[in-house]
Parts: C-alpha cells; structure tokens; sequence
C-alpha cells in the first residue's frame, strides 16, 4: 500500500493498495496500521464505519462537522465516484484548496480527509457504494452542509445532479457558513 500526500489539500493522503490479481479477480488490503502510522496517523482513531449507496447522478455534501471536526477515510468500495474535499481549516496552509478524486472500485484507494474538510461526493455509476471510516461518533447537531454549486467554489460535477437530499439543495453557501462561524 503506498500513501500519497494530497498537494491541495494539507494534510490529506490518497492510500492506494497493491492488487494481487489472479483469474479469481483479485485481492488488496484496504487498511493497514503500519502504513497510516508512516504518515503520522492514529489507526486506531477511527470509532465508526458506515456505508451509503447512490445511482448515477446522486449527489452527496458538500458537509463537514463543526467543533472538533471528523477525520474521515473515504472508499468506493463498488462502482465509480467522483469525489471533492475542500480544505475550510483557517489555520491550514491550503486554506480553501480544492482537490476531486475518481475513487472506484477497480484501484479500492482510500482517501483520508483531515478534521475541518468539507468532503462531498457524485456518483458516476449505475450503483456506487461508498465507505466511511470516522474518527469519532457522529452528532446530528454538528452537521453543516455548503452549496454543492456554490460558484465560488466552482466545482465542476460531471452529471446534472439526478437528486440529492433536502438538506443538500438547501445547504447556503460558503460565504454563508464561514460567517456563521465567525458570529
């Protein structure tokens, strides 16, 4: 498994397994310990697991957790998608650098995304199923949601969106959430 760190966004790793493939199909590791811990993360940080699954077109974020954050590791575990992490940490020498990721099921890379990233994702396939390792339990009073199409952003989603939740179409925009945060 080789780890490479996102240049737009500080912070962020694409792991990306090494496939044995054989007429069976094949077999990767999706997680290893040893190889988080070379890039300086806990593997051991990571509390829950969930998966969603969308058809083509389905729109997921732009969302993030206010407070502490939530570090996420993001995979595709069957399908294609096309994934968008923008960097909100203030802090952050990539303070809103955008980065978007093709995640699928034929690499299984796993995408990690700091605590203070807003992370969205579309599906390009009929079905994707999409998997979420979290690093701490999940608050429904600390969800904020950014327009998907917010134009400062710019974030060039490749199908009109085929439906999204409520939440996603009426999430304000960027300029919205970072006054919020600063009231």
């Amino acid at each position: 498994m080789k780890a490479t760190e996102v240049p737009a966004v500080a912070g962020a790793y694409l792991f990306e397994p090494t496939p044995h493939a054989d007429e069976r199909g094949f077999f990767c590791r999706t997680f290893d310990a040893d190889v988080f811990r070379s890039v300086g993360l806990d593997p051991n940080a990571f509390l829950q697991d969930s998966l969603s699954r969308s058809v083509q077109g389905v729109l997921r974020g732009l969302h993030l957790r206010s407070g502490a954050g939530e570090a996420k590791l993001v995979r595709c575990s069957y399908g294609r998608i096309f994934d968008v992490v923008v960097d909100l940490r203030p802090e952050s020498p990539t303070y809103r650098g955008r980065a978007f990721f093709e995640l699928s099921d034929e690499t299984q890379a796993t995408l990690y995304i700091p605590a203070g990233c807003a992370h969205g994702f579309q599906a390009l396939t009929g079905t994707a199923d999409t998997s979420y390792r979290i690093d701490r339990p999940h608050d429904p009073a600390e969800d904020v949601t950014i327009a998907f199409d917010d134009p400062e952003l710019a974030i060039p989603w490749p199908f009109p969106v085929t439906s999204m939740s409520q939440r996603d179409r009426e999430a304000p925009s960027l300029a919205e959430v970072l006054k919020s945060k600063e009231s």
